[in-house]
């Protein structure tokens, strides 16, 4: 089989295709044919060295994908075999990625994908969608599972609206009933996350954010899944209300953190932050079993006239993908392994 394998951490020149052997599943695993990988900012930051430091001699990247199960191991269920199926976090304890022709991830990594969704849909799930579903889900009044209705009343904000997790809270947030606001920084990205479903999208960089918030949840925001604390923490936290929780999974443009402790005190302020690799194997469940649910009733769809443009490489060209995700391509970047 091609795959794409780095030995050592680096810029994204050191991503090399090569031929390996089809790798075979062992006890609890699955094969799966991958159709196409999806690259996402942990993957980028993974090769270059900055997080999670290299553990084998050799790794395939990539933590999502979708394609078709071809092969089953011991104690799998037979009947899985052609099964379309979304992939999350495959190099987790491991170096098999998606960014192969075949990979081998244990059986509960490998999701049913409904048959109206297509394998762009598939790869683009895991990372972004399994993070808006646990931003949603920390609450302390708030549901610990989505569905519909789960967030009815409910009022969330989506910082960064056009990016792709921002995007999948949009979409997980509607689909469970809440009112969604979102904040972007130009009329482009505005474009987006309203096509993306959010109720109303709030220039950041224009009049008084804050202001126009309010007015729009009086009572304050109820969860807000936060791309860039450091630099949005002041609307955060004039815009939150009291028991509020603020679920941050990025600190993009790393400007510090600093917190006013009797403000927090006094909002009773609730902070989540989260990653996925130390979420636990429950939350990751659930927000599998979830996203699912929310897929087959028509929710996450991609494309630009969903409001998350899709930029492709071919598998030869993953370096570029990665280049692409490292320099802030708008939208979600795929990688195309198997025809």
């Amino acid at each position: 089989m091609k795959a794409i394998i780095y030995r050592e951490t680096g810029d994204a020149g050191v991503l090399q295709l090569v031929e390996r052997d089809l790798p075979e599943p062992g006890p609890g695993q699955v094969r799966v044919r991958v159709a196409v990988s999806g690259v996402n900012p942990t993957d980028w930051k993974t090769r270059s060295g900055a997080t999670n430091p290299q553990s084998v001699p050799e790794v395939v990247p990539h933590l999502d994908g979708a394609g078709v199960i071809d092969a089953v191991g011991e104690g799998v269920d037979r009947g899985r075999v052609g099964e379309r199926v979304w992939l999350f976090m495959a190099t987790q304890g491991g170096s098999t990625g998606t960014a192969a022709e075949y990979a081998l991830l244990d059986a509960a990594q490998a999701v049913a994908l409904p048959e109206k969704a297509g394998f762009d849909v598939g790869a683009s799930l895991g990372v972004p969608a399994l993070t808006a579903h646990r931003a949603l889900t920390v609450a302390e009044d708030g549901p610990r599972r989505l569905g519909p209705g789960a967030l009815e009343g409910k009022v969330v904000l989506a910082a960064g609206g056009a990016g792709a997790v921002g995007h999948a809270v949009i979409q997980l947030a509607r689909w469970a009933g809440a009112t969604v606001i979102t904040t972007i920084s130009g009329p482009e990205k505005a474009r987006l996350a309203s096509a993306a479903g959010a109720h109303h999208v709030i220039n950041y960089r224009k009049g008084d954010p804050a202001a126009q918030i309010r007015e729009l949840a009086p009572d304050g925001v109820d969860i807000i899944a936060e791309v860039a604390l450091g630099a949005n923490l002041a609307l955060d936290l004039a815009v939150l209300r009291t028991r509020g929780v603020i679920a941050t999974y990025a600190n993009d443009g790393g400007k510090p953190v600093s917190l006013d402790v009797r403000q927090n005190m006094t909002l009773n302020t609730r902070f989540q932050f989260l990653v996925l690799y130390t979420v636990g194997d429950e939350a990751l469940r659930a927000g599998a079993e979830d996203v699912a649910a929310a897929v087959a009733g028509g929710a996450l769809p991609v494309g630009e006239e969903h409001g998350l443009p899709l930029v492709r490489f071919p598998l030869e060209r993953t370096a570029d993908a990665h280049r692409a995700v490292e320099g802030g391509a708008v939208g979600k970047v795929l990688v195309d392994v198997s025809p």
